[in-house]
C-alpha cells in the first residue's frame, strides 16, 4: 500500500520526500535530523559502491528519488559520460546551498519558545438570581 500511495503522489507530496540526514555538525549548529536535498548542497555518499565520495548536487530526480552528484559520471560504451543517479537515503548532507534564504530562516527557526501559561482573566459577570414562578394549581371540578 505505501509504494502505491508514494507511486500515485503528486509532484509536490513526492519531492518533499527526497530529503536526506545532515551531517553531525549541521544537526548540531540547526538542530535539524533532516532536510530535503536541493541543487547545490554538498553531500557525502555513505552506501553502495561510490561510498566516500563527496560532491555537490547537480541535479535531483523526483521520480526515482534520487541525486546526480558533480565527479560521479559513469562511461558509455561508445565514449560518451553520464551522471549516476544515487538515492537520497543513501547520502548525507555535509554542506547547505544558503541560497535560499527562506530555507536558512526555517533551519535557524527550529527552537521553539516554552508554552505560555494561558492566563486569560475573564471579567466576572454579575449572575442576578431568577425569580421562581410557581406554577398555579388548577383544581378539576368532577360532576357526579
Amino acid at each position: 500500500m505505501r509504494n502505491q500511495q508514494n507511486y500515485q503522489a503528486f509532484q509536490q507530496i513526492r519531492s518533499k520526500r527526497i530529503g536526506t540526514n545532515m551531517s553531525k555538525q549541521l544537526r548540531q549548529k540547526y538542530t535539524h535530523r533532516s532536510i530535503r536535498v536541493v541543487t547545490g548542497d554538498t553531500v557525502k555518499v555513505v552506501r553502495g559502491e561510490y561510498k566516500g565520495i563527496e560532491g555537490k548536487v547537480t541535479k535531483i530526480i523526483i521520480d526515482k528519488s534520487s541525486v546526480a552528484i558533480e565527479g560521479i559520471k559513469k562511461e558509455k560504451l561508445k565514449g560518451g559520460k553520464f551522471d549516476v543517479l544515487i538515492h537520497s537515503s543513501n547520502v548525507i548532507i555535509t554542506s547547505l546551498n544558503t541560497d535560499d534564504k527562506w530555507r536558512v530562516r526555517i533551519l535557524e527557526n527550529k527552537d521553539k519558545p516554552a508554552a505560555k501559561p494561558k492566563t486569560v482573566v475573564k471579567p466576572k459577570t454579575v449572575v442576578k438570581p431568577k425569580t421562581v414562578v410557581k406554577p398555579k394549581t388548577v383544581v378539576k371540578e368532577v360532576h357526579k
